[in-house]
Order: structure tokens, then sequence, then C-alpha cells
């Protein structure tokens, strides 16, 4: 036997090499290498193909280091430096892999995707493929397990959900998309081109304008299949799929749910997802920048989706009246979507020529040049008690200036030294409307030193609320009323108002008919309370409000629809807080962390009520001690915050509060490639 064949005790061989184990999962064969440490990952793939001798394409191939859960993708690097001994087991496999999506429509498709690529980077290429602008909006969760159920049936549950009608599969294309649900023909004629700079592009044959979803298509692979298809919205089909669905019955429901974040600066395979694997798609930051109906068909779409579910499955608290005001939107955009798939044309959309934006932009821009000094002198009310009551009202004669509210015990006293004033910077904002009931109260929390300041603001009418809740708002995030976001946010409160009213006049509301399927449209908390009304069947009862309530909403196209629904969901007092629960430094017990796009917030695990809250706009720095999980927030002139993550780890707030901050740079004279180092710098930490 030669000298270099003989196995020293250490499992090396007299020359120095030893055996590397190898499993090609393709081929489900076991191959071992004599390597030394010095040779290249390049050089062990290079005599690994030779070795197999099997005529196919590796490119796509690479070593996956179970053990370390890590891939070898630096080819340069030797053994040694990756610190790969003879006791190590590598995986040749394919980067790309099936992932199976559920979008936020709740279909799903197949996807190849990159298992090597940090998920931030794969979720881009994902959303290139669906044609969704602003990917950064966006990542992968985990799908959450419904404790009540068992697993057996969930996954039966699943399975049948999964299991529609014949796939949609793209070919000819370096990412494969498979689409599982319901397809008809393309809408379009032609498959367009790419508009980098998002200016409409035109027919070769014609000349006539393109569509702008088909001119976004263009180098998508759906292009060539029905790209239309994750631009409409299709009805809920049954009531069952709604009892089939998890629905969180608490607010530490909600946090556990977002334990299932995937970590953005780590690939698929280190954070153990399998091929195959079921993971959703989801608009995980409540910043959406730019939404353009003109461009952004299937990112609206997919946005009005994903609020529709929340709603029906009681992610997020709403009124009755908004409740029946969403159940008529949806009513409404399901009947034009019908229309528009057999018109193969979606008709209720108006093309809005580019002068008629241009004028209409330069307009609101004017107007924010002007500057309001104070709203009209109007008598409110307000209260600071712990209980709420009608005698804690007092009534203040007020005027509200830059981000102020000064109030005076008559209108004579204006002029002098306010009774009271408050400085609104950094309060939580709540609405307390009931148009019915002609309630138009605004509920203020104003941090102070040791937590928050209850104030309550009631006003007389529709026009004086609406104009209130603007200024309120704006201040809060330090802007005063002459911020050229001022009228638009007037007038998005009015519309949001007017569409809860309900049409007194009988002869105008449409007959009761059996496609309206109620069930479908109102969250089961709304169905229940409905059992207990008599006379009349649940069913008629319901259906009845909805074509009440659907006369406001009778004449909006289907893209203005879509639009309005996004918009009332952001409306509401709960929309884009993330809930995890943590345990505070100096705290008995655990609470909930409330994060949104400009704030933290502390809050009761039991109630949900805002204990203090804290503006990303005030904050120094933010740091994660990785040994004990803590994270601790400087504030520019308030004490320090921190929490202990309970039940999730810290990575995924990290990543929440410097991913928020990363949406806030984004400015629209910035091109539209994403600064990947940037988000990682902020989100990743020191791990």
């Amino acid at each position: 036997m030669a000298l270099d064949g003989i196995r020293m005790p250490d499992g090396c061989y007299a020359d120095g090499t030893w055996e590397l184990k190898m499993h090609v999962t393709d081929l489900h064969r076991d191959v071992s290498l004599r390597v030394t440490g010095e040779i290249h990952i390049g050089g062990i793939m290079l005599k690994l193909v030779e070795k197999l001798d099997v005529k196919k394409d590796w490119s796509d191939h690479a070593l996956w280091w179970e053990k370390k859960k890590t891939w070898l993708l630096k080819t340069h690097w030797t053994l040694d430096k990756y610190g790969i001994q003879a006791d190590a087991r590598l995986l040749f496999t394919p980067q790309h892999k099936l992932l199976r999506l559920q979008l936020p429509n709740m279909k799903h498709m197949k996807v190849k995707v990159n298992f090597s690529d940090r998920v931030f980077k794969a979720v881009s290429d994902i959303c290139k493929t669906f044609n969704i602008r602003h990917p950064e909006e966006l990542s992968l969760l985990r799908k959450p397990r419904d404790p009540k159920k068992k697993k057996k049936k969930l996954e039966e549950a699943e399975e049948d959900d999964l299991e529609l009608e014949g796939p949609l599969l793209t070919p000819g294309s370096a990412s494969e998309v498979i689409y599982i649900g319901p397809v008809k023909g393309s809408i379009y004629s032609s498959p367009g081109l790419y508009s980098k700079t998002m200016t409409p592009t035109y027919d070769s044959r014609d000349g006539s304008p393109l569509s702008p979803t088909t001119a976004w298509f263009g180098d998508s692979p759906l292009s060539e299949g029905n790209p239309s298809i994750l631009a409409v919205s299709q009805p809920i089909s049954s009531p069952d799929i709604l009892v089939k669905l998890y629905k969180p019955q608490s607010l530490l429901d909600k946090a556990k749910i977002n334990q299932g974040w995937l970590d953005s600066s780590r690939s698929l395979m280190e954070q153990d997802v399998k091929e195959n694997e079921v993971l959703l798609l989801r608009f995980k930051y409540h910043s959406f920048f730019d939404l353009n109906p003109k461009y952004d068909a299937i990112r609206v779409n997919q946005l009005y989706e994903q609020s529709k579910w929340a709603i029906l499955l009681e992610e997020i608290e709403c009124t009755e009246e908004e409740m029946m005001m969403f159940a008529a939107l949806q009513y409404h955009i399901n009947k034009l979507s019908i229309m528009s798939s057999d018109n193969h044309l979606n008709n209720s959309e108006k093309e809005v020529d580019e002068v008629d934006a241009a004028l209409s932009d330069l307009e609101i821009t004017l107007e924010g040049g002007k500057t309001l000094t104070c709203l009209p002198l109007s008598v409110i009310y307000f209260s600071r008690p712990k209980k709420l009551t009608l005698k804690g009202y007092k009534q203040y004669w007020c005027t509200f200036k830059d981000i102020t509210i000064s109030c005076y015990k008559s209108k004579e006293e204006a002029h002098g030294t306010p009774a009271l004033q408050m400085n609104l910077r950094g309060c939580e904002v709540t609405p307390d409307v009931n148009i019915s009931g002609q309630k138009f109260n605004i509920k203020l929390l104003i941090p102070v030193a040791d937590g928050m300041n209850e104030i309550w603001l009631r006003c007389d009418m529709e026009k004086q609320y609406a104009h209130w809740m603007a200024a309120c708002r704006l201040a809060s995030k330090g802007k005063t009323m002459a911020d050229s976001s001022y009228n638009l946010e007037v007038q998005n409160i009015l519309s949001f108002l007017k569409m809860q009213h309900m049409n007194p006049d009988p002869q105008f509301i449409e007959p009761i008919t059996t496609d309206i399927n109620p069930e479908c449209l109102v969250s089961p908390r709304y169905l229940k309370k409905y059992k207990n009304k008599q006379p009349g069947s649940i069913r008629d009862l319901i259906s009845a409000r909805i074509l009440e309530a659907h006369q406001n909403v009778a004449q909006m196209s289907l893209i203005e629809a879509k639009m309005r629904f996004i918009q009332a969901w952001q409306s509401l007092p709960e929309f884009g807080i993330t809930h995890f629960l943590a345990k505070f430094q100096g705290g008995k017990r655990e609470e909930l962390i409330g994060i949104t796009y400009n704030r933290l917030i502390r809050m009761d695990a039991g109630t949900g009520d805002a204990i203090k809250t804290w503006r990303f706009s005030n904050m120094k720095q933010w740091n994660v001690n990785w040994e004990i999980k803590m994270v601790t927030v400087e504030f520019a002139d308030e004490p320090s915050l921190s929490f202990i993550c309970a039940e999730v780890d810290c990575k995924v707030v990290h990543e929440f509060i410097g991913g928020y901050i990363f949406l806030s740079t984004r400015a629209k004279d910035q091109n539209e490639s994403l600064d990947e180092e940037m988000f990682y710098k902020l989100t990743s930490g020191w791990v």
C-alpha cells in the first residue's frame, strides 16, 4: 500500500490528506473526497462534479454545512479558513428551491427562491417576479398555529385551502412560478416593456398606451402567463373559509403571531426553512410609500386583500358602523371585479392623464404654502379623569395654533393667559366616533415624565371634528396646519365619516339579492351580535345594513374603492401596531410593546391601553445586549427605555425598529434601487 494510503489514528492520511464526506441531494448519493485544508471551495466542487461523472447543469449548486447552518459561498476560501475538518458533513444542493407562498389574498403560489440569499434579497426577487413595487415593505412570516386545533386537522385544512384549480406554469424563466388558483385567459394583448422610470409605455404596433400593470410586467416571468390574476380581487367563495382560518382571540395571540417573522439578514436555509414549506408573504411594515394606482394595480390589490382579511379575522378592532362600511366596500369591489373579469377589461378604472395628475400635485403643493395660525375658535370639551363621565367634562374656549391647544374659560379671555396649554408633539391620537349617536370625540394621550396624561376633546359636528382631528394628528408628528398634507387629511377624515352614514331613503336601496352573502363580508363577532336581534333572519338584517351603506360608495370605481378601503383601514385606531410581549426594566409583570412606523408604545397586556409613548424622532440610538436579550433605547430628553422580549427573539423587535427608520429615509426624488447595505446596517445588529 502506498504511503499516502496509510490512515492515521486521527483520521488523516500519512500525506496530510483526510476524507471529506458530502451528500449530493439531487442524486441521493454520499461521496467522499481526499482533501487537505488548503483546498479552496471552488476546487472541492470541481473535484466532486468530476467524480460524479453525471451530465447535468451544476451551476446553481453550492455547498451547505449542516452542523454550522451556513452556505459556503466564498469559493476562494479554503477549508481551513472556513474551519472545516474531517468530522464535517456537507450537502451539495441547489440554491434555488421551491417554496409555497401564501400571498396576502390567501391564494398560494409555488415559487423558486434562492435559499442562499438573505431573506431581504429573496423577498425583493419575489416582488419583482410578482410586479410589486417597494419590496422593502414586505417580508416572510411562518404560518401561525392555532393552539385549539390538533396538528393533523390543521394540516388537512391547509391542504383543502391550497388545492384549488390547476397550476399556471411559466416556462423559459430563471424564476419559475406556479399559481395554484383559478386561472382565466390573459386580459392583455402584449407583454409590454418594463418601465424603470415609471413613464407610461406604448404599444409598438398601434401606438396606444399600455395598461400600467402591463408596462410594469415587461421582464417579469408572469408577463407571458397571466399578470392580471394578482391584480384582481376574488370574492370569498364560502363562509367555511373564515371558520378554518386562525383568528387571534386576544392581544397576546396577536403578539404570538409576530414571533414568526423571519430574520431578513439571514438566508432561508439558515432559519430551517425546508423545500416546499408554506410561508406567508405579507406587508410587514405599515408605511406604504408612493402608493400610486396608476402603477401599483397588483400592490394595491394585495394590500386591499391583506386589510380585508385583517378585518374579517378580527386582527384589528372596528365599530359596527365601520364594519358595515367595510362590508359595503367589499360588496362593491366584488361586483366590479366580476364585471371587469367578464369584460376582459377593467372598465371601471379611468386612466389619469399625466398633465391632470401634475396639475393636481401642483395644486396640493400650492395649497400647502399658506400659513394657518389657528382654527376658527370653537367650543369643545376636555377632561382629564381616570373614569370618563359626562360630569368630568368642562367647557372651554379653545384655540389650536402650531402644535399647541390653548384652553380659556371664555371667549373674552382668549387674548390673555390660557387656563391650560397642551403641546401635542408625540401624543397618541385616537378617534371615538359614533355617527348614528352623533358622538365625535378625540382621545389624546400626552406624554409626561411619569407616563401619559389622558385628555378627551368633544366636538359638536363632523366638520369641526375633521379639522381638529387632522390638526391633532399632524401636531403629534410635530407638523402644523400649514403643512401641505393638512387639507388632504381633513378631506380623508370627512370621506371616512361620509362612508359610514346610513341612507335614510329606502327607495334608493337595492333589493336584497342572493349574491350579497353577508357571512363572507362581516366578521364573526358581528354575525353573533345580530343573532340576538329580532325580528327577521340574520342574513336579511345584515344584508339590509350592507346595502344601506353601499349607497355611499356605489359610484366609486374599482381602484378608488380599493384605495378607500385601504385608507379606512389606516384610519382605525389600532392600525399599524405590531405587538410583542416584553418585560420592562423595573417592571414586575409582562406587558406589551407596540411598534409603529414612528413610535414605540408601552401597553397594558390585558386592555391594550397605552401607558407611555416614545417617538422615533426623539431617539438617539438603540442597542441590544445579545447575551441577556435586552433592547435598550436612548432618547434625547427622556430616560432610556430597556426591556427583555418574551417568547420572541429580540432580533425581531430590533429589526422592526431599524426597518421603520430605514423606510423613513425614502424620498420620491431618489432612484428606485434599494440601499440594501443601509438596511442591514440598521436591522441586522451585532449578531
